[in-house]
């Protein structure tokens, strides 16, 4: 999207009407209108070009001049952002009003704007009036250790038989499904592992109310356990452990209870808030105390939605067919979606054609909490994009070209990852309340001392916030829960693989390795501290080859030169000789024939004359360096 810049040029007193022949637009009976007799005009987030001219009566190619001054190239057909457009109407004379909230009938912002910031996707659920406020039915991710039967335990709960269906019994892809207890609903997404309950928040979702997390009773906590439960907390997403397997002869209740205590999660057994319910999959022991359990969490979190609103929810999965398009699982959070809503999501959007329940039957609206296959839309978006329902296609198509063309403006600027770096500008600015930290190490054991050094580091203005730590190689889901959590990677005396280090330069995640103890917290130390400087480093620039000695007066020597490669600048300098450098100094004038010149570029000659080295012969060779100051850049 075109983008304004600052200035005052606005504030200027009325022009004079455009010039022309008097008709305004082109084909149009409105004439020109004297910015003197019109008020102040109120406009939309973005407009057209065209639109802008109608709507002040001027001819099209006032505005696009207007734009070209500004250094703006636009088509007749082009949208401008609003700030554009008011620039624009300042500098034809006319007065703008003031930014207006733009809201809908619905209560929603009119999504015109760019895609929304974590405050503003927080507003989009936000309800304005409480009288229409209902209680919906909680979203439950089910997360766990692999093989430890999250989705045996969900097929028993929901009486289906997905698992048996399921290759190698391992779930394939996202689900989500409804169940019924004593006429409340409970809707349930269960997903490969946490990846894709991470990968949706990172793109700034936030669909899960409470996370199961899995337990087998004969097998304990694994590594995966760890992750899900630092994943569901850093979602600050209440947990329920579900204990599995407890109809096996060798379940360990009390080993696992301890496990988990070790891990931060104490159960309400031994003093902790976090319940644990005791079932069984195969023999369905415990299943409705499960349910019971999630319906009172749910309760102490008084989850309301107003389904007299547009729908607005996250896109769960989606996939192509050859046969009826795009189709998309989405999760209406609140708001009801109905056949024939023009929706957008992401970057795309349609009309409802079709929509169908979690078990496959057509259904016309879909109310908040609700999981429906979406037919209609023009692209397959991404898992984790908003949808929301908007008033009509113009306004769809609207959004959608102001997201693609703010994606395109800024595709340069990176994500705004944390970093180190940002920590220590924010330190600065007093805004860094703290570093959060994703820890992998070789072995266990060096766990238990770079945590407790890192304690040491902590102040009362920055904390540290190990969000998760374990043993072994740097994986993409480490990337995953980064992103999502707007943390750093440290890694000790371990290695990154392959997919995590390609998710890290997607996702823009910081990721630093270490092998040494002290260099790991001295980084974090100067970070807390604000102190960690930027890097200087040497950069050759050329190299000439002195072909002539000319002798100006009794000191100054100038070292008539062919440039062999790079150019040559005013800068360090190394004086080679039979292949050693005999001396390091710096060019203090550089000239071409008689005129002081900046640099040389190579093949040309040039005279060089250097601060304190006046030694020089035929055949030697001057190397010019600069010095360049750089962000610290990531080691593996």
């Amino acid at each position: 999207m075109a983008r304004s810049r600052s200035g005052t040029r606005g504030r200027r007193g009325p022009r004079k009407p455009p010039r022309g022949d008097g008709s305004g637009v082109p084909g149009s009976s409105v004439g020109t209108i004297d910015p003197r007799e019109r008020g102040a005009v109120d406009l939309p987030a973005t407009i057209t070009v065209k639109e802008l001219a109608e709507l002040f009566g001027v001819n099209p190619a006032d505005v696009i001049r207007e734009l070209i001054k500004s250094g703006i190239f636009a088509t007749i057909n082009q949208l401008i952002d609003r700030d554009t457009a008011a620039l624009v109407a300042g500098e034809l004379g006319y007065e703008v009003a003031e930014a207006q909230a733009a809201t809908a009938a619905d209560g929603t912002d009119d999504g015109t704007e760019a895609p929304p910031s974590d405050a503003t996707k927080e507003a989009l659920f936000t309800e304005d009036d409480a009288a229409d406020l209902v209680t919906r039915a909680p979203i439950v991710t089910v997360m766990g250790h692999v093989d430890h039967g999250k989705t045996s335990l969900l097929d028993a709960i929901r009486s289906t038989t997905v698992a048996a269906g399921e290759r190698g019994g391992i779930t394939q892809h996202i689900g989500a499904s409804e169940v019924v207890k004593d006429g409340r609903r409970v809707v349930f997404l269960d997903t490969p592992g946490h990846e894709a309950f991470t990968a949706m928040r990172a793109r700034g979702a936030k669909v899960t109310d409470i996370a199961i997390v899995v337990v087998a009773a004969d097998d304990g906590v694994m590594p995966q356990t760890l992750e899900a439960i630092s994943h569901a907390k850093a979602a600050k997403v209440p947990i329920v452990i579900a204990l599995n397997k407890m109809d096996k002869p060798d379940a360990n209740p009390d080993r696992v209870k301890t496990e988990l205590t070790d891990a931060g999660v104490v159960v309400e057994e031994y003093g902790g808030e976090t319940p644990l319910v005791p079932v069984s999959a195969k023999s369905r022991l415990g299943l409705d105390d499960l349910v019971d359990m999630v319906l009172l969490v749910a309760d102490l979190q008084d989850l309301k939605a107003n389904p007299k609103r547009a729908a607005i929810g996250t896109i769960v999965e989606a996939r192509m067919d050859k046969s009826r398009g795009a189709i998309a699982t989405a999760l209406v959070q609140t708001g009801t979606l109905h056949v024939g809503d023009v929706i957008v999501v992401g970057e795309t959007f349609g009309r409802v054609r079709a929509l169908e329940n979690d078990k496959g039957k057509r259904i016309t609206k879909a109310g908040p909490a609700t999981a429906a296959v979406v037919l209609g839309l023009s692209e397959v978006p991404e898992a984790g994009d908003i949808l929301r329902a908007v008033a009509d296609e113009k306004e769809a198509r609207a959004i959608v070209e102001s997201r693609r063309a703010q994606l395109a403006a800024r595709g340069g600027e990176g994500s705004g990852r944390a970093t180190l770096e940002d920590l220590y500008r924010q330190i600065q600015a007093g805004q860094a309340k703290e570093l959060r930290i994703i820890l992998k190490a070789d072995v266990s054991g060096s766990l238990g001392a770079i945590t407790h050094a890192l304690d040491q580091l902590a102040t009362d203005e920055v904390k540290l916030n190990v969000l998760h730590e374990g043993a072994g190689e740097i994986t993409d889901n480490d990337i995953m829960l980064a992103a999502a959590s707007n943390a750093i990677v440290v890694g000790f005396s371990t290695r990154i693989t392959d997919t995590a280090r390609r998710a890290a330069e997607a996702e823009k995640v910081d990721v630093r390795m270490y092998d040494i103890i002290y260099q790991l917290t001295d980084d974090i130390e100067k970070a807390l501290g604000g102190l960690l400087e930027p890097e200087l480093i040497e950069v050759v620039e050329g190299r000439a080859e002195v072909r002539q000695i000319i002798r100006i007066g009794k000191s100054t020597v100038i070292g008539g030169s062919y440039v062999t490669d790079g150019r040559m600048v005013r800068g360090g300098a190394r004086i080679w000789r039979s292949g050693k450098v005999i001396a390091t100094d710096r060019i203090d004038s550089l000239k071409r024939f008689r005129d002081d010149v900046r640099e040389v570029a190579q093949g040309f000659e040039c005279g060089i004359g250097l601060a304190g080295f006046h030694d020089l012969q035929e055949g030697d060779v001057i190397e010019c360096f600069t010095t360049q100051s750089v962000s610290r850049s990531l080691t593996s």
